[in-house]
């Protein structure tokens, strides 16, 4: 892996190579959007199943009509209002996008970063640059560029190091290409955020199948076993379970010989920032279990309860 500048970058994306680059949710594995070659290169790299479809990063929302076929006025209304951010649309594929990018599906999933580094790099390109995460495929999402080396350090693709991710955990994504506007993903944008922007209550779709980036049932899994309980089942667990585990929980407890605690951010928007890094850290300590607490489900606590579930989902 090669530490690049933005103008390195911008050349290397141009000449069909990846790029692992900053954005305010985690780092993402880039490449020009409109390069199927280069496209394909991202899921050899990652380990990715070619009919998982990729996010196209646009550089505003000003570009959103190149690349699909309509957009709908609750579409309009969210590009408008919440990008650049961490917001992801699908909407009905246009004939510039490739196949590759959207895993064989008529629909793409489309956003603009908060991240001045994504954003000079999209703009400097001239071309959409489609990017999952910097990482091999269903691991813990990296959120800083040590994360993309421990990753992808054995790898020839060139890093924009941008700093740690401002978020920490990934876009939400929100369905406008069927009708009324559904989320596929949790993410950064909340639900309370969504619904005051539409005026509307905003259901999550029943069916989320590989529709959308994210949406395998074991994703964001670190090599230890997560267990993610309800703050009301973390005595009956440590009641009834032997050591060693790692017990991570807004308020200690009495734990018995062999096991430790770690103390989680009370606050939501705390705990996205760290999530990640804090279970790469327990992995890094050959950790065996870790058992999280769910924060409740309200603004990103709704997010980071998807991302645990994933996270402790049977693999």
């Amino acid at each position: 892996m090669r530490d690049v500048s933005l103008e390195d970058a911008i050349e290397e994306l141009r000449a069909g190579r990846l790029v692992a680059l900053p954005t305010e949710t985690v780092y993402g594995l880039g490449a020009d959007a409109l390069q199927p070659d280069a496209v394909r290169a991202i899921f050899a790299v990652k380990g990715r199943p070619a009919n998982h479809p990729l996010i196209v990063h646009l550089a505003s929302a000003a570009d959103l009509d190149a690349y699909v076929r309509e957009v709908p006025a609750a579409a309009r209304r969210l590009a408008d209002v919440l990008w650049p951010g961490p917001l992801t649309l699908v909407l009905k594929r246009g004939d510039a996008v490739p196949l590759e990018v959207t895993g064989g599906l008529d629909t793409v999933a489309l956003r603009v970063p908060a991240h001045p580094l994504a954003l000079a790099l999209i703009r400097g390109l001239g071309s959409p640059i489609a990017a999952p995460s910097a990482n091999r495929f269903g691991k813990v999402s990296p959120t800083s560029a040590e994360h993309v080396r421990a990753d992808l350090g054995d790898t020839d693709i060139a890093l924009l190091d941008g700093g740690p991710s401002a978020l920490g955990i990934e876009s939400t994504i929100v369905d406008c290409s069927q009708g009324a506007p559904t989320v596929l993903r949790r993410g950064g944008v909340t639900r309370e955020v969504l619904e005051d922007v539409l005026g509307a209550p905003i259901p999550e779709a029943a069916d989320l199948s590989v529709r959308a980036p994210g949406m395998h049932p074991s994703h964001y899994a670190p090599r230890a076993m997560v267990i993610a309980l309800e703050a009301g089942e973390i005595d009956a667990f440590v009641a009834s379970s032997e050591p060693p585990y790692t017990l991570v929980a807004r308020h200690p407890r009495a734990l018995p010989s062999g096991a430790r605690y770690l103390e989680m951010p009370s606050e939501p928007a705390g705990l996205a920032r760290q999530l990640y890094g804090m279970l790469r850290e327990l992995d890094a300590r050959g950790e065996t279990r870790i058992v999280m607490e769910v924060p409740p489900g309200q603004g990103l606590g709704w997010a980071i309860a998807d991302r645990l579930a994933r996270a402790s989902a049977a693999r």
